[in-house]
């Protein structure tokens, strides 16, 4: 169904106003969260002006509300999205390229810097291009932001799982 377009951004002005409302997001991200104000600012969290090619994601406007499960699932047309990106990434990859997926920024800004139409949205921000070396685990777990969690608090059997899993011990 393709409910998605991608913007690419070549135009440098453009390029750093994007990267003006992602840093004015990162800030006020920052803000928020307290006492790790500090650790959230120093990870690096967006590439907008460094990549070698941007991108943005953005779902499109308004569309047919009950077609191919859009009535039950409205979420369908992100998650059409989101598979887009992850199959680009993966391609990216493949090709020896890195990308980064910045979220953080004011969809209705963007959607303005871009000449969205009316009910567009913007999903992503996705900065690709060659990369000095790839991370050997992701990021936010090297930099402690994070755990990846085991697998068997994600992938459950028959039905969901109450049990609860610490350092790879059930409770």
């Amino acid at each position: 169904m393709q409910p998605w377009r991608f913007v690419r951004v070549t135009d440098l002005a453009l390029r750093r106003q994007i990267h003006d409302l992602v840093e004015d997001e990162r800030l006020r991200t920052a803000t928020a969260l307290g006492k790790r104000d500090d650790e959230f600012l120093s990870l690096k969290v967006q590439g907008v002006l460094d990549c070698g090619e941007l991108l943005v994601a953005a779902l499109c406007e308004a569309r047919e509300q009950y077609v191919f499960g859009r009535r039950t699932l409205p979420e369908m047309d992100l998650a059409s999205v989101s598979c887009a990106i992850q199959n680009l990434w993966l391609a990216a990859r493949a090709e020896g390229l890195g990308m980064g997926w910045v979220s953080i920024f004011d969809p209705v800004a963007l959607a303005r810097a871009l000449s969205m139409p009316e009910g567009s949205v913007p999903v992503a921000v996705l900065c690709i291009g060659h990369v000095e070396a790839f991370y050997p685990a992701p990021m936010l777990e090297l930099t402690g932001w994070a755990r990846v969690r085991p697998l068997d608090q994600l992938v459950f059997h028959n039905q969901w799982s109450t049990t609860k899993s610490v350092e790879g011990t059930h409770e």
